[in-house]
């Protein structure tokens, strides 16, 4: 039986917070917006959504806000890593119960497990759930690469469908590509979708598509219609606006951002600051450009 396809454009959606607490209200009026502009899934609690600074209960709150607020009309890939195998565990049979559709896990952080310590972390989550597994190699942020070899033997369990990959090697995602079968192959690195679906990617779970959503939901639709020439002019038209976006610490950026456009997400939390004024400057010039801040209309780029 085919494994669970989850390709596509995915959102690692922001966690809003009115003061200090969780906003369910602007978060289901975010995630209205998103799949009006036609994603395909919405990913909470992953790193965009500030992870790390959520308690357990709200962690279980934005993921039960975020199924009730989708109501079954895109897929709810709901993030629940952790550098524990039994906190991840526990997360995770969580949001089966709540109802998502598959669950997000990033490598272990900090303590840098070795490849056969993150084999049997994966594994262990695997077994303790029939949820599909995406997991989330970043290097960068937690401090350990999961190598191809290592992406390709998960790939045999069964519930294991999938990997977002963030280690900007494009030698080791094409390698997890030409090695695996019917599993889902997705950027998390939001400047490299037009090349990974090239290469035969599925997708991305990408934050730079919180904005201009549906010319990202456009150039995956190129991609997969083989249309490269299209999808090459896009690419480069939303490219300077991913450099915006990653100006300074995601979410930081991003949450300036989706400020600027009428959506009241609130600051991130600390340790985290808000935007500085070099880089809502550098939102403002590409939002404009882009005809995105109210008033400025909206362009087709291609």
């Amino acid at each position: 039986m085919p494994r669970a396809r989850f390709s596509g454009i995915h959102i690692p959606v922001v966690t809003p917070f009115h003061g200090a607490k969780f906003d369910p209200d602007t978060m289901a009026l975010l995630i209205d917006r998103l799949i009006a502009a036609g994603v395909h899934g919405i990913a909470p609690c992953g790193t965009t959504g500030e992870s790390a600074t959520l308690s357990h209960g709200e962690h279980r709150q934005v993921v039960e806000s975020t199924v009730q607020a989708v109501r079954k009309r895109a897929l709810v890939i709901a993030g629940a890593g952790s550098n524990s195998t039994a906190e991840a565990v526990a997360l995770t049979r969580h949001a089966e119960s709540a109802g998502a559709d598959a669950a997000l896990l990033i490598c272990p952080y900090y303590n840098r497990p070795t490849q056969p310590g993150l084999i049997e972390h994966f594994r262990a989550v695997a077994d303790a759930t029939s949820l599909p597994i995406i997991m989330y190699n970043i290097p960068k942020r937690t401090g350990v690469n999961m190598e191809a070899a290592t992406t390709i033997e998960l790939s045999r369990v069964p519930n294991i469908v999938g990997i977002k990959e963030a280690s900007g090697d494009l030698d080791q995602i094409m390698a997890i590509i030409a090695r695996t079968e019917d599993f889902n192959v997705l950027t998390g690195d939001d400047a490299l979708l037009y090349p990974l679906g090239a290469l035969g990617g599925h997708g991305g779970i990408m934050a730079a598509a919180h904005v201009a959503t549906e010319q990202w939901v456009k150039l995956w639709s190129y991609i997969a219609a083989g249309e490269f020439a299209q999808a090459r002019k896009l690419h480069y038209h939303l490219l300077p606006l991913v450099k915006a976006l990653f100006y300074e610490s995601n979410p930081t950026p991003l949450k300036a951002a989706l400020e600027m456009l009428g959506i009241p997400v609130g600051n991130p939390r600390p340790p985290l600051l808000p935007a500085t004024e070099g880089c809502r400057q550098a939102l403002t010039r590409e939002l404009g450009r882009l005809g995105l801040l109210p008033g400025g209309g909206r362009e087709s780029g291609a």
